[in-house]
């Protein structure tokens, strides 16, 4: 069932529809926002030019290459494991009589 969560992102609000549970869509929203508004202190005391735009652009950039490091990670892990496992199989298969 869908249901509607709002955000306030950049001094607007922002209202979406999600098929995911309440909490959830407003964890990752809160995630977000919380994103956005490390971005905006980090450059609002460098430049004043930077538009929210680029803040949420920088934001979007952060978490996607977040996301992408943990996937490799996740990719790394999963090898790692399977590897150890078709050693320990070989190993258990040459030793049983």
């Amino acid at each position: 069932m869908e249901q509607l969560v709002t955000i306030d992102l950049l001094g607007q609000s922002y209202t979406f529809k999600t098929d995911s549970e309440v909490f959830k869509a407003e964890e990752v929203a809160d995630f977000l926002v919380k994103e956005v508004e490390k971005i905006e202190s980090q450059h609002s005391v460098k430049t004043l030019d930077v538009t929210k735009f680029t803040i949420l652009i920088v934001a979007a950039l952060n978490i996607a290459d977040e996301n992408f490091q943990i996937k490799k990670s996740n990719s790394e892990f999963l090898n790692d494991i399977s590897q150890r496992l078709n050693r320990i199989i070989r190993t258990l298969d040459e030793n049983i009589v």
